[in-house]
């Protein structure tokens, strides 16, 4: 299989550490990158998720939840689950 070069630019400390890091495990930058770029290929993707930090649907949800809750006056909210605990173990 024919062999071609690649340049990469990218901060001198990460450089640093990704060799530091790949010595570690055993690779050479060239092998990682090239585990990666197979990776790619093979799930036609970034092998990881790669987002801008947003909240999932989960929390999302749970947003929106004490949102709401903090809109009616007459519900009661508890500081921690411990308070809540035991007010439950004082009813029963």
């Amino acid at each position: 299989m024919a062999q071609t070069n690649i340049n990469i630019r990218m901060d001198e400390n990460l450089k640093q550490d990704f060799d530091r890091l790949c010595s570690e495990l055993g690779l050479t930058m060239t092998t990682a990158f090239n585990i990666f770029a197979k990776t790619m290929v093979r799930q036609n993707g970034i092998p990881f998720p790669v987002s801008l930090g947003m909240p999932n649907v989960e929390t999302l949800a749970a947003i929106n939840e004490i949102q709401r809750m903090k809109q009616e006056p007459n519900k009661k909210l508890y500081s921690s689950f411990s308070e809540l605990l035991s007010e439950v173990e004082t009813d029963v």
